[in-house]
């Protein structure tokens, strides 16, 4: 039985240690909890069984484009501008952030699309 477990942590970690998997999963969320990346992988192999591991670089991919939009109505303020004050648009507020997380998607560093943000953000709040 210890063989067994043996070999399916050995199982684990190639999948866990492969460069995509590694570089867009492991070391991000690693990073974002300031744990070492082998901390990371223990975490991942205690709470996932191999056909979890082997879908989760899709799964963490169709993640990022919610993960981004959610980052952004927090980062642009809409919680207030258009939850609370709604002195925005909800569909406003979603046409500027589905450009800028198609713009970060395709490589645009995140405080750049969130200058840009502000700025179309500030010429809908000036119109009148």
């Amino acid at each position: 039985m210890d063989e067994d477990k043996k070999l399916l942590e050995k199982m684990k970690l190639r999948i866990l240690r492969s460069f995509k998997w590694k570089e867009d999963v492991v070391s991000p969320l690693a990073q974002e909890l300031e744990i070492t990346d082998e901390e990371m992988e223990q975490i991942l192999m205690n709470h996932l069984d191999m056909s979890s591991l082997e879908a989760l670089h899709s799964s963490f991919e169709s993640a990022r484009p919610n993960c981004l939009n959610e980052k952004l109505h927090a980062d642009l303020k809409l919680c207030w501008l258009c939850d609370v004050m709604e002195i925005i648009a909800i569909e406003d507020a979603s046409k500027i952030k589905m450009g800028l997380i198609k713009d970060i998607i395709a490589g645009k560093d995140y405080d750049e699309a969130l200058k840009e943000g502000k700025k179309q953000i500030l010429s809908l709040l000036q119109k009148v």
